[in-house]
């Protein structure tokens, strides 16, 4: 059953994402497991919400995505009680939520995402959207670090920041095929001052506006990726050049985009194998050199994450069902 699960996550990461699966091929076999098996859960509740499979096919059946929701968040509270899972997803999640004594509230603050989702949440500015990038990949830094070993706040907040890192990034490349599924993580805000209408997102006579807004998103992303580079010398060595390589593959998509301008959404914005290479080769030097220096302090200006009191009612409410 064990290498059951192993051989499930490696599939689903392998097809979820290219990007990811090139870096965690650098963690050490005992982290690279809990790491697949966690991508595997959330890839996995990603799909439930959306009908997806993969990643792929969104609406392509029927569902009712508030009753699917509610279902997730039940089974994660029963792996979290040590309940038998049936569902491969949710085996591996709770061997690793286990063994690595996550907080439950990193993983009710990730389901909590795909609630916005569900309910169709606005983003009327950047702190909005940047609260979504919270809950769908900022958590998953911090899951990720606790994998990893990290205890150390200031080195969670710069997990996280990884995490709103790639999410910008994510949204930027995806906003045309975001809107084709009815959704728009932009702040709108932003769309307003480009004189885009939201509702006109996907039409191609806004394309040269559009790639403005992304260059914006991609531009705001930086400060967090530069933050989250100070963070590796808190990771164990391998950890480091994993987390340091996975920045630079998902920071060169935001290149891609921004440089691609009202073209990037022609075809899906990457990289190319050679570039990987490349971009694994820098995270190397950088997880060398991050034990060289000293951490400088998170700026201030920087969108915060949600303090250590932050779901902390979810652990109790967790803690009294048991």
């Amino acid at each position: 059953m064990s290498e059951a699960l192993l051989d499930h996550a490696t599939q689903t990461i392998a097809v979820g994402s290219k990007s990811f699966a090139a870096a965690a091929r650098l963690f050490d076999p005992a982290t690279r497991r809990s790491v697949l098996m966690l991508y595997a859960w959330c890839r996995h509740c990603d799909d439930v919400v959306d009908g997806q499979e993969l990643g792929f096919g969104a609406g392509a059946k029927a569902h009712d995505a508030r009753r699917e929701l509610d279902q997730l968040v039940e089974q994660t509270r029963r792996a979290y009680l040590g309940e038998t899972m049936r569902d491969p997803a949710f085996a591996a999640f709770q061997e690793v939520a286990l063994r690595h004594a996550m907080p439950p509230r990193f993983a009710f603050d990730h389901l909590a995402g795909f609630a916005m989702d569900v309910e169709g949440a606005h983003y009327e500015t950047i702190d909005d959207t940047l609260r979504y990038c919270y809950h769908v990949a900022g958590v998953v830094g911090l899951m990720m670090a606790s994998i990893m070993g990290v205890k150390d706040a200031a080195v969670l907040d710069r997990a996280c920041d990884l995490g709103l890192a790639f999410q910008l990034t994510n949204i930027a490349r995806d906003i045309i095929e975001d809107a084709q599924n009815g959704r728009c993580y932009l702040p709108a805000q932003w769309l307003r001052e480009a004189g885009i209408p939201q509702d006109e997102l996907a039409l191609p006579r806004h394309r040269a506006a559009l790639a403005r807004v992304a260059a914006r998103l991609v531009e705001h992303a930086e400060p967090y990726y530069a933050s989250a580079s100070v963070g590796l010398q808190g990771l164990p060595l391998r950890s480091a050049w994993a987390i340091a390589s996975a920045r630079n593959v998902y920071r060169q998509i935001g290149i891609v985009v921004k440089r691609r301008g009202a073209s990037a959404w022609d075809t899906r914005c990457g990289t190319s194998k050679a570039e990987k290479l490349w971009l694994l080769g820098k995270g190397g030097v950088a997880a060398l050199s991050s034990r060289l220096r000293a951490a400088p302090a998170r700026p201030d200006g920087l969108w915060r994450r949600p303090g250590a009191a932050h779901g902390a009612g979810l652990d109790a409410a967790l803690a009294v069902d048991a």
